[in-house]
C-alpha cells in the first residue's frame, strides 16, 4: 500500500468517526431536550402562570421542538446517497471492489460533505437549545415574580 493510499485510508477513517462522533452528540442531545420538554411540561402545568411567563416560555418550547426537528433531520440516514453502502447496495461484487479502490477520494468528498450537513445541524440544535433553556428559565422568574 502507498503512502497515498495509507493516507486516503486514514481520511477515510477519520470522516467515518466524525459522523459517529456527531450521531452520539445529537443522540444526547436529543434525550436531554426530551428531558427538558417533559420536565417543563410537568412543572408548568402545575403552577399559576402569569401572562408574561406562559408567553416567553411558550417561545422557549417552540425553539426546543425546534432543535428536536434539527437532532432528528440529522441523524435521519440517507439512503439516496453516492457514497458508501447506499452506492454499494446498487453493485455487483465485482462492481463494489472495484468502486471503492477508484473512487476512495470521492467517498472522503461526499463523507465529508454528509458530516458537515450533520455537525451544522448539531450546531444549529444547540444554539437553539442554548436559547429556548435561557427562556425557560426567563419564563419561570416571570411566574415566580408574578406569583409573589
Amino acid at each position: 500500500m502507498s503512502a497515498t493510499e495509507r493516507d486516503l485510508a486514514a481520511a477515510h477513517a477519520e470522516v467515518k468517526a466524525e459522523i459517529t462522533r456527531t450521531d452520539t452528540k445529537t443522540a444526547l442531545l436529543l434525550a436531554f431536550v426530551g428531558a427538558v420538554l417533559a420536565g417543563t411540561w410537568t412543572v408548568a402545568r402545575d403552577l399559576p402562570l402569569t401572562v408574561p411567563s406562559v408567553v416567553v416560555g411558550s417561545a422557549g418550547l417552540a425553539l426546543l421542538v425546534g432543535a428536536a426537528g434539527l437532532l432528528l433531520w440529522s441523524v435521519r440516514p440517507n439512503l439516496g446517497g453516492r457514497h458508501g453502502f447506499p452506492l454499494w447496495a446498487t453493485l455487483s461484487a465485482e462492481e463494489i471492489g472495484a468502486a471503492v479502490t477508484s473512487d476512495l477520494a470521492a467517498d472522503i468528498a461526499g463523507l465529508s460533505r454528509l458530516a458537515i450537513g450533520k455537525f451544522t445541524c448539531l450546531r444549529r440544535a444547540v444554539d437553539l437549545t442554548l436559547t429556548g433553556g435561557a427562556l425557560l428559565i426567563l419564563a419561570a422568574l416571570l411566574a415566580a415574580g408574578g406569583a409573589a
